[in-house]
C-alpha cells in the first residue's frame, strides 16, 4: 500500500510540476482574447467601420479622378 501511495504521489508532483505545452495554451488564450476583440470591434457599425469606409472612398474617389 505504502508503494502505491508513494507512487502516486509522485506521479501527481511530477504532474503538477509539468510546464511542457504552456506556452502554446497561453498563446491560444491570446489569441482567442484578439477575436473576441476584433470581433466586437468590426462587427458594429461603429465609428472605426465609418472612418474606414470613408477612407477608403476619398482613396477611391481619387484613384477614379486620376485613371486615364
Amino acid at each position: 500500500m505504502n508503494n502505491l501511495y508513494a507512487n502516486t504521489m509522485a506521479f501527481l508532483y511530477t504532474y503538477k510540476n509539468d510546464e511542457r505545452g504552456v506556452t502554446a495554451i497561453e498563446y491560444g488564450l491570446i489569441a482567442v482574447a484578439m477575436a473576441v476583440l476584433l470581433g466586437a470591434v468590426f462587427s458594429t457599425q461603429g465609428s472605426l467601420i465609418q472612418a474606414l469606409t470613408k477612407g477608403f472612398a476619398l482613396i477611391t474617389a481619387e484613384l477614379t479622378k486620376m485613371a486615364p
